[in-house]
């Protein structure tokens, strides 16, 4: 038996409205946004902070010279490796190579004279000395047989006169003589002086070798030299930097730190650096210092971190990336960073996929790392979380490439 014909305009109708429902359906899920969305995982998670140092070196020394002269030869370039006391810069000597020898004049024109006090001053005082005794000892004798000619009308009494004023000038001599024979002696003013002399010149010969020794400026430590400021001829004087240099030592790494992560830091933590120019060569430190203020115009604490084993390229003042390892979760509940709204507040939530639509879920952080975070109350590893901008309780849908 043959089926009815369906009449041509009739199926003309069906076809219209099966096309004016797909158009239908596709203008409206146009409409609804297309999101990426992640599981939520249960794994390991190490939770690190992240910054940027320098590589701090053991210390600094800027070199001068303590007196004003001209550079003659410098004898170190930039980068040059020294050992302690090694000559980095000469100044001239000429002048103070005359100062010298005059002081050494100086000195050995006090020895001299220390040696004629010792071979004829403090003889010839003391024989003087003995020599006015003597002639007082005649004047008094001179002066008792004049006296004894008047008492016996011999000579007249002006004879007496003379004796007696004898007498007190070979007195005054005496004493005279024996002031100088004591000062003569040793230990007395005239020796005393002489070798005050001595000490003076002596000290003028210290002076000048030490002026002498500055014109050799020497290396402090063994280190390198970072920078050179000087070249043969120029005026130096003191206070003026002429050279730059580091001070071998353990290497160390230096950073400023938001104080935002200071409760998660503690000393000991172990961290991976990498040097900028040099990225692919990470190298371990270890967190050994945190200053025991804050910045409070950056908002930052410092750290320095030590560099067990340095590596070869390391230079002062290298900019690095600092991975602390702050902690390492075994088992955890976590998210990719990207999901989480407002992680930073009291109150992080993320939108979960339920029924077709991203639904406000309020949660609980825990660890974080740079591309993932733990929850630790509000999800379980059934959800599936929104990773694309949303708003609260929209409709949306799942993008193919990004289902899991």
């Amino acid at each position: 038996m043959a089926l009815p014909r369906i009449p041509r305009l009739v199926l003309l109708v069906a076809v219209v409205l099966v096309l004016v429902a797909a158009i239908g359906r596709f203008l409206y899920t146009q409409n609804i946004p297309l999101v990426d969305v992640a599981s939520v995982r249960n794994g390991r998670l190490a939770q690190t902070v992240v910054v940027s140092g320098r590589v701090l070196a053991p210390a600094k020394v800027d070199v001068g010279a303590t007196i004003t002269a001209r550079v003659q030869r410098v004898a170190v370039d930039d980068g040059a490796r020294i050992a302690a006391r090694a000559l980095l810069i000469e100044l001239e000597r000429s002048e103070l190579e005359a100062s010298l020898a005059q002081a050494l004049a100086a000195e050995r024109a006090a020895q001299a004279r220390i040696a004629q006090w010792r071979e004829v001053g403090a003889p010839n005082a003391q024989e003087l000395a003995v020599q006015a005794e003597a002639n007082l000892r005649v004047a008094e004798r001179d002066l008792a047989r004049q006296e004894d000619l008047v008492r016996r009308k011999f000579v007249a009494e002006a004879r007496v006169d003379e004796a007696r004023r004898a007498v007190e000038v070979a007195r005054s001599q005496v004493a005279t003589a024996r002031a100088t024979a004591a000062s003569n002696r040793p230990g007395g003013t005239e020796r005393q002086l002489l070798d005050d002399q001595l000490a003076q010149a002596r000290a003028a010969r210290g002076a000048a070798e030490a002026k002498l020794d500055q014109t050799r400026i020497l290396a402090p430590a063994d280190g390198v030299v970072l920078d050179r400021a000087v070249e043969p001829g120029d005026i130096v004087q003191p206070a003026k930097r002429l050279m730059t240099i580091a001070l071998d030592g353990a290497t160390r790494l230096t950073a400023l730190i938001d104080e935002k992560n200071l409760g998660l830091l503690g000393i000991g933590q172990k961290a991976l650096a990498a040097a900028d120019a040099f990225p692919g060569q990470r190298f371990e430190a270890v967190l050994e210092y945190l200053a025991p203020g804050i910045d409070a115009q950056r908002g930052t604490v410092e750290a320095k971190f030590a560099v067990p084993k340095p590596p070869p390229f390391l230079r002062s003042d290298m900019t690095v990336s600092i991975d602390i390892a702050v902690e390492d979760r075994e088992r955890a509940l976590v998210v990719p960073t990207a999901a989480v709204r407002d992680a930073a507040s009291n109150a992080p939530w993320v939108l979960v996929l339920r029924d077709g639509h991203a639904v406000r879920q309020d949660v609980k952080l825990g660890a974080r790392s740079a591309s993932e975070a733990e929850v630790r109350e509000g999800l379980d590893a059934s959800n599936l979380v929104v990773t694309s901008n949303v708003a609260p309780g929209a409709r949306v849908r799942v993008r193919s490439e990004s289902a899991p």
